[in-house]
Parts: structure tokens; sequence; C-alpha cells
């Protein structure tokens, strides 16, 4: 299950082939800001195996995001996180710092809405940001999110989970 391509952008599994374009990612001091500490090639390749747990359990995780064209240009997708103590799917998005503020992060996260929404017959979607990153908070706002909650079960004292109705 991959979310449908978008004008600019296609989506596919992560494997350990990719272990070079997400050490790169998240090992990127920009990209991680406001992660404790960039990830280590070790726990990169941690993160693609956990995502390829949640493809086997789930049918989804975070995806490769890639141009049409080939260019890599990020993660995005949706994973089962813990909002003070209740499972919530989040949809999460990490876009390689040369390619930020154009629009990539929003385009990527509309599509894993959409495939929330209409496959997966999600309640909810929830983005949990930490409170100083503005751009990610942008981006779930042109989702359509809100502030709904405050999480303190995180790897920061607090998050904010912004978050939306998918079912009237």
């Amino acid at each position: 299950m991959l979310p449908a391509n978008t004008a600019r952008l296609r989506f596919r599994e992560m494997t350990p082939a990719d272990l070079e374009l997400m050490s790169g990612l998240l090992g990127d001091p920009e990209v991680m800001t406001y992660y404790p500490a960039p990830k280590t090639r070790e726990e990169s390749a941690s993160w693609i195996q956990w995502n390829q747990d949640n493809y086997a359990t789930y049918g989804h995780g975070l995806w490769i995001v890639e141009t049409h064209d080939g260019e890599f240009v990020g993660d995005c997708g949706l994973t089962w996180q813990k909002v003070n103590g209740r499972p919530e799917l989040e949809v999460g998005y990490h876009t390689r710092t040369p390619l930020q503020g154009r629009g990539y992060a929003t385009e990527a996260a509309t599509a894993c809405k959409d495939l929330a929404c209409n496959d997966l017959q999600a309640d909810t979607l929830v983005a949990i940001i930490h409170p100083q990153n503005t751009a990610s908070r942008r981006v779930a706002e042109k989702l359509g999110m809100l502030p709904i909650d405050e999480d303190f079960g995180g790897n920061i004292p607090v998050r904010t989970v912004m978050g939306m109705p998918l079912r009237a």
C-alpha cells in the first residue's frame, strides 16, 4: 500500500539499499534540529528496519519520497505513535535540507492524509511536533490540523500534537 503519486512526487518502500540516503537525511543536523541528536548510520539502519516492520504489520510506514525523475526528497508516511499513552495514527515527514521550503513535505503529507482517510478509513490523523518547529507546524496546518493536545511521553519534555478528524 502506497500513497498515490502527486504532481511532483512518488513513494516507495524503504529497503536496506537506502541506508546511504537515509543516513544522510537522518544524520543531517539541520534536518534533525528538533530531535535529541542526528541519527548515526546504525540508528538509520534501525529506522529502515522499523519501517519495514511497520509495512509488514500495518501495511504502511514512512516511505521514501522521490521526484518523478528519481531525485531523493526525504521520507513521509503514516506510523502508529503513542500520545500520552494512547495510540494515534501520525503523519510524519523529513525533507532534505536543500529541498526544504518548496512544498514537498506538504505535498507528500497530503497524499498520506488521503491514504489514511480513503484506504485506511482512519478516524483521525495527528502530527507530533516539537513546539519550536514552526516549519513542521505549518505543514500540519496546511493539512487542516489544529493543536489538540500536548504529549509528555516522548523524547523531549513536551511535544505539540496537531490533529484533525478524517471522518464526520
